[in-house]
């Protein structure tokens, strides 16, 4: 997985290639008994090492999205030490985290959360994102004490080695928000699901 960061105007902007950021978000077969670990360098052991640099800035502290009940506060992530998105520990599934080369949400641009499916088998926070349509709300608590509403727009579940690097980290002219978990089929060799689940909203 590689990982290249461009400038495009106010907004940095992150191309993906190959496999998305949540190559990593299940570190073991949900349905199996306990796995083997996975191969020294391999993406799902890096996502248990999130490189979480302190963040004293304004930053989101906190997402929620009523539908499918899912609620987490939310750590700041950055690159690995191959350069890669960061995740959350697949050990703590119910984590999410904002992607701090990202804007922050309410701010122009598209903000970026990733949170897993599963994880360290239990559901993960982003276990039902696959249910989320268009309309539905995503509530995004930020430091400074403002909570900001976004509206789905739509949905799409994409290959990783196909990721919309364009739609999801492309600028944007207004405030928008991307939801990104693993879906599709598990595969079992590589420890990670084979899809990507990316919900798309906009600033209500």
């Amino acid at each position: 997985m590689s990982l290249s960061i461009r400038n495009q105007g106010a907004v940095v902007a992150v191309a993906l290639l190959a496999s998305v950021a949540l190559a990593g978000c299940s570190s073991s077969d949900p349905a199996a008994a306990p796995a083997a670990a996975p191969a020294a360098g391999d993406n799902a052991a890096a996502a248990d090492a999130p490189v979480t640099k302190p963040f004293s800035g304004l930053r989101p502290t906190r997402v929620r999205v009523p539908k499918i009940g899912a609620d987490s506060s939310l750590i700041s992530i950055a690159l690995d030490a191959s350069g890669n998105i960061a995740v959350p520990s697949a050990n703590k599934p119910m984590q999410a985290a904002w992607y701090q080369l990202s804007p922050v949400p309410g701010n122009v641009g598209p903000a970026i959360i990733l949170g897993h499916v599963d994880g360290n088998k239990q559901e993960g926070v982003f276990f039902n994102l696959k249910k989320l349509a268009a309309g539905d709300e995503i509530l995004v608590d930020r430091s400074d004490g403002k909570q900001e509403k976004f509206v789905v727009d739509h949905k799409t579940e994409v290959p990783k080695d196909n990721f919309p690097q364009d739609a999801v980290f492309g600028n944007t002219t207004k405030p928008q928000l991307r939801l990104i978990t693993c879906g599709g089929v598990f595969d079992h060799a590589a420890h990670s699901y084979q899809d990507n689940i990316v919900v798309y909203a906009n600033l209500a």
